[in-house]
């Protein structure tokens, strides 16, 4: 009978799946993008970061006892699910208040839960146990009028939590309804500091009578969680581009009579101007103010950030960062808007906010130049206090995907690890420390890989005990939506991190600077092979949007975001995700390689002794080990065979001859340059269990990638049908799953 019933659950489910739609009709509402992030912490976060943070810090403090490690929790979750409007219209004020109001509300409906539950369980009597004198005071001051609990002091403390608690939630969310609340006239807690304070006198009764068996279950687990997540659940990063800033600094300089050139001021003008700005309290603009609906747009944004962090706290809102960010004026136009809603404010003189300030290097000149840029900034007092004010710890943030589509792989890859040597350099001599940001999606050419490997690969000095980095989209399904997976994910990470700041893991030793002299060598000529194809070409733009599926990604319904920042078809201005996308349905996966053969091939040039250098940093150095093996993966997934029936969707003969060909000859010569440096002679050998994995997919991919092609030829020569639509749609979505990592 057990077994029948087991047989008829897996028809069910299997039932409910096949009849399950594979596709959206509609496009995804920031608010669902919000509440699909939101329920990975009751999946897994909720049971896995307390967990793991608590069982670090007392496995350090067990081995050194009288040093204070881990004051702060070692792992912290955040998001931009909500505040990221880089190229996204559809944030708004409005946008950012639900994304952190969701967030908070799901904080405190875990704490009530679990608070709920500790109530239960904890019956102990003062008749058999021993209380502290905190305890009792606590218990006494609950507001538990319950007879049945007049002997259980644990029980009427953890009710009056549950009260002050409850009085919060109704503080920073009126209306909102959540379970297990206790409404009894209290004063909410002040912030989530005090609330951790009554749970520790909890703890500190049990471990004094002698039940520190029960201090470490449910309340332990509680208190790491109100550690970590307090009561606004994650930081929410907000992000806009520096291009913007400029547009609505120049307009409410123009409306305060400040001048009405801004945008025409050369960079030590406007660094000038802008720090005069800081150094007063007045505001450039009035409410009655009439403003363009770009500026008005940006204040009503930074306006609800500003109550959010007046109404939840400063953790609810902790950095700001600034896409393609090239100057000091892009992050000191940051700190004026900042200013203008009340987020930044004077302390004797200098400025000081609790919202950070990040600049975001994309290009590969933009990483190149870095350095620089966060060393002017550095020299500008009021830049350098608000530094301080973060404890002199400064924040940069590193794109993968916008310098992969720049660059290419290889320079993309080098030009990363160069930026962070030199930022490394720049902030040891202005003494003040770095946190990297690492913008990684999930793909290989969106700097996707597994990310123990990734962080072993940093350059020395690059991690020191501290970095972020961004897990997105498909990738937070297959690594987070059940605590056995979540857990070792995040174990793969705090132990990368730990090694990375403790050991010596390049491995270079006094050979580093001649390692570093070759790889900007082969990155200059992985560079200039790629931009001949991507943005040399003549027509190399109708080649991609006719040969590729990008134009209907749009269509796909797999985000909130347009496929474009702009209304154009550059390049440049076409999202990492539709770019990498659209290469890899047609199976090219092109983002993920090109130009590494051909950098390779020159720079060896038929020489034993230069390939025989290749291979020694192959096996000495993890960066350059980690670059060749996400590339093999990816090199892998393509398939040229299919990637010419695509080729086939553009009707020019010398255009699609031309680029094709190109590809096809790129292609292998990066194959072999692979196979020349590993010495292995197929691109899985390192990895069997993909080889696996693949010979086991692939059989199901070439029907969807025929039937593909043949429905976008219908599509384009006008059968616009719902039927057409979809198959496209469901082919992407077969496509993508079973390549991974897709986009």
């Amino acid at each position: 009978a057990a077994l029948e019933e087991i047989d008829r659950a897996l028809y069910r489910h299997i039932l409910t799946l096949w009849d399950t739609a594979l596709i959206r009709l509609a496009r995804l509402r920031i608010s669902d993008e919000v509440d699909n992030g939101l329920r990975y912490y009751d999946l897994a976060l909720f049971d896995v970061v307390p967990a793991l943070n608590a069982e670090v810090r007392r496995e350090l403090r067990r081995r050194w006892p009288d040093a204070a490690v881990l004051t702060e929790p070692l792992v912290r979750p955040g998001t931009w699910i909500g505040g990221d409007r880089d190229g996204n219209p559809n944030v708004d004020g409005e946008v950012v208040t639900t994304a952190a109001n969701r967030a908070c509300e799901t904080a405190l409906r875990h704490h009530l839960t679990e608070l709920a539950a500790l109530e239960r369980e904890l019956s102990m009597s003062e008749r058999t146990a021993t209380i502290s004198g905190a305890l009792k005071k606590l218990a006494d001051h609950s507001g538990d009028e319950d007879p049945a609990h007049s002997d259980e002091p644990y029980r009427r403390a953890v009710h009056g939590i549950r009260a002050r608690l409850t009085a919060t939630a109704e503080r920073l969310l009126p209306g909102v309804d959540l379970p297990h609340t206790v409404r009894i006239p209290c004063e909410p807690y002040p912030h989530p500091a005090r609330l951790h304070t009554d749970l520790n006198i909890v703890d500190a009764s049990l471990r004094a009578g002698g039940a520190a068996v029960i201090a470490d279950d449910r309340l332990a687990h509680l208190r790491s969680a109100v550690e970590v997540f307090g009561f606004h659940l994650a930081p929410l990063d907000l992000r806009q581009n520096s291009e913007v800033h400029e547009n609505v600094v120049a307009e409410l300089l123009s409306w305060a009579g400040v001048t009405d050139r801004y945008r025409d001021l050369p960079e030590d003008e406007k660094v000038a101007l802008l720090t005069a700005e800081l150094r007063i309290r007045r505001p450039l603009t009035a409410a009655d103010a009439h403003l363009s609906d770009e500026t008005a747009k940006e204040l009503g944004i930074l306006r609800a950030a500003a109550e959010v962090v007046r109404r939840i706290g400063p953790a609810a809102i902790e950095h700001y960062i600034i896409s393609m960010c090239t100057s000091v004026s892009d992050l000191l136009e940051v700190e004026v808007l900042l200013k203008e809603v009340g987020l930044l404010d004077l302390d004797r003189g200098y400025p000081r906010s609790t919202v950070q300030v990040i600049p975001l290097f994309e290009t590969i000149d933009d990483l190149r130049g870095g350095a620089a840029t966060l060393t002017a900034a550095l020299a500008v007092p009021e830049f350098r206090s608000l530094v301080d004010g973060h404890d002199g710890l400064q924040e940069i943030m590193l794109g993968y995907s916008d310098s992969n589509k720049d660059g290419g792989y290889l320079a993309a890859n080098w030009a990363l690890y160069r930026a962070e040597l030199d930022l490394v350099d720049a902030a040891r001599t202005a003494g003040i420390r770095l946190r990297l940001f690492h913008g990684r999606g999930g793909t290989v050419g969106r700097g996707g890989g597994p990310s123990y490997d990734a962080i072993l690969a940093q350059p020395p000095g690059a991690v020191q005990g501290s970095l972020r980095l961004t897990e997105q989209g498909e990738v937070i399904a297959a690594k987070y939506r059940e605590p056995v997976l979540a857990r070792r994910n995040l174990e793969a990470l705090v132990s990368a991190t730990l090694e990375s700041s403790l050991l010596d893991v390049e491995g270079l030793g006094k050979d580093a600077p001649e390692a570093y002299r070759i790889l900007d060598e082969l990155a200059d000529l992985a560079r200039a092979a790629y931009s001949r194809l991507v943005h040399e070409t003549p027509g190399f733009v109708e080649y991609f949007t006719t040969a590729t599926p990008v134009s209907e990604i749009g269509a796909l319904n797999i985000g909130s975001r347009p496929a474009s920042r702009k209304q154009t078809k550059a390049i440049s201005d076409l999202r990492a995700i539709p770019w990498v996308l659209s290469w890899t349905q047609s199976r090219v996966m092109l983002p993920g390689w090109y130009g590494t053969g051909t950098a390779v091939h020159d720079w060896v040039s038929g020489d034993p002794d230069r390939l025989a250098t290749l291979q020694d940093l192959y096996r000495r150095w993890p960066f350059f080990r980690s670059v060749l093996s996400n590339m093999a993966q990816v090199l892998a997934k393509s398939d040229l065979g299919l990637a010419a029936r695509y080729s086939e969707l553009v009707d020019d003969t010398e255009l699609r001859e031309r680029v094709f060909g190109s590809i096809v000859d790129e292609h292998a010569r990066t194959v072999v340059a692979y196979e020349q440096i590993t010495g292995y002679d197929s691109l899985v050998a390192d990895n069997p269990a993909l080889e696996r994995s693949l010979h086991n997919r692939f059989p199901y991919l070439e029907p969807l990638n025929h039937l593909q092609v043949e429905l976008l030829r219908r599509f384009r020569a006008g059968e616009d049908t719902d039927r057409v639509r979809r198959g496209i749609q469901i082919t992407m979505n077969g496509l993508a799953t079973a390549l991974r990592n897709s986009g």
